[in-house]
């Protein structure tokens, strides 16, 4: 049996980084890319090209699992980013390959991340026999695995009303992501994807066929429990929004920039319709940075939703904020997964989320309505919001077959099947329990 804290979903100490700018914290490769096999290694080394290897991201979070569960299974890994957690380096099997970002661009970065996962690749795949390279989407094509976080081809464009310069960058930025992404998907093997609705866009869009592509879901934190009511107080006491509980409270967690991809204007429209129709009692707490906070900060003001709605700005306290609510709103134009979904209902928190959203093809036919048809219609969010409410404490119960569902696959379970997937089972550690592989 496992022993699991309750009442939080630890995001395990994966909170720091290093970089190119801390040289003490870090394993240097030689330049270029081999090394001597480490002492009992349990099989061909791999080489795993991403932006990050931490747990400040979906992506970069999954990333970290797989590298740690390779580490864990004795194999040899090499870490090619721009970000990685400072435990890695302690590993001596871990070999890291840090990528600057110059001047914080990311195109720029991308474009040094490819050059020099190609040089890593190319070093350790000739040096080894047997060795496994990993890259995500776009960002570098190499004829191996291809995990798939997200499809730029299925991502459009949701920048009404931003600056003109900021719609410019956007397409042009999009435009470069999808010949990237075309480039990478198809030189690939075998394409990975975090979802059903990941993989049919990687066949649709991008041709990848048949067998090519495979469907692995993301996993759980094996501490994950339903939040208790001590835990949600203690929470909403942290956050500094109230401990008496009677009050509901609605999260939303997504990036406030010019674009409106994760639809908090959709929210924000049903929540003002909700308000002004009187008797809507709940409070929004939206946890989210970027350049459009000033924006909807002077819009809260000017509508007098101050009291109704708060914006937290950029937090790392996702985790208490989810321990805090009663309820996830994610109505996300496009979605390829949507962890912050999932973790919520990991807790026993519900969560309305768009169709538009990987994570909603898990949910069974008794939780449809809390599937937004289309998340730009504020009429419709607003009438489940109502149905919600009106229902408030009968949703935690009828999450909770698929929450223990979800918590019953670790972030180790999701690793050892994508090696299974990539190697076959006789790769796993030994000992290492498998679960469906979707």
């Amino acid at each position: 049996m496992r022993t699991r804290r309750k009442g939080a979903c630890p995001r395990g100490n994966m909170a720091e980084r290093i970089d190119d700018q801390d040289p003490r914290q870090r394993r240097r490769a030689p330049a270029d890319g081999t090394s001597a096999p480490s002492a009992g290694a349990a099989g061909p080394p791999w080489v795993l090209i991403a932006g990050g290897f931490h747990a400040r991201g979906g992506m970069d979070r999954a990333n970290a699992a797989l590298a740690a569960h390779l580490l864990e299974c004795g194999r040899e890994v090499h870490l090619v980013a721009h970000a990685v957690d400072p435990h890695f380096a302690e590993n001596p099997r871990a070999r890291l390959h840090l990528v600057p970002r110059p001047a914080s661009s990311d195109l720029l970065g991308e474009l040094l991340l490819e050059r020099r996962g190609r040089e890593v690749a190319r070093a350790v795949t000739a040096a080894r026999r047997g060795a496994r390279v990993v890259v995500n989407g776009g960002n570098c094509a190499w004829a191996d695995v291809n995990w798939l976080h997200c499809v730029h081809h299925a991502w459009p464009p949701a920048d009404a009303g931003a600056p003109l310069w900021f719609k410019v960058k956007n397409r042009l930025g999009g435009w470069c992501a999808q010949r990237r992404e075309k480039r990478a998907v198809r030189a690939a093997r075998l394409v990975i994807a975090n979802s059903e609705r990941t993989r049919r866009d990687a066949t649709v869009l991008l041709g990848v066929e048949g067998e090519r592509a495979r469907t692995l879901y993301l996993g759980s934190d094996e501490a994950c429990e339903p939040v208790t009511a001590g835990a949600r107080r203690a929470a909403r006491a942290a956050l500094g929004l109230g401990a008496d509980g009677a009050r509901p409270l609605v999260a939303f967690v997504g990036a406030l920039g010019h674009d409106q991809n994760k639809g908090l204007d959709t929210l924000w429209r049903a929540w003002a319709a909700l308000r002004e129709a009187g008797g809507w009692d709940a409070r929004l707490v939206v946890a989210g940075g970027g350049r459009g906070l000033p924006h909807w900060r002077a819009r809260a003001q000017r509508e007098e939703l101050g009291e109704s709605i708060r914006l937290l700005g950029f937090t790392e306290r996702v985790g208490e904020l989810l321990t805090a609510a009663d309820l996830l709103v994610s109505p996300a134009r496009y979605e390829a997964y949507g962890l912050n979904v999932h973790e919520a209902i990991c807790r026993g928190v519900p969560a309305l989320v768009s169709r538009a959203a990987g994570v909603a093809e898990r949910y069974p036919p008794e939780l449809s309505e809390m599937i937004l048809a289309d998340p730009a219609d504020a009429v419709e969010l607003a009438a489940r919001l109502l149905a919600w409410r009106s229902e408030i404490d009968a949703w935690p119960a009828r999450f909770a077959p698929l929450a223990e569902e979800l918590r019953r696959r670790t972030w180790s379970d999701m690793a050892a099947e994508f090696v299974a997937l990539v190697e076959g089972a006789g790769a796993a550690c030994a000992g290492e329990r498998f679960a469906r592989t979707a």
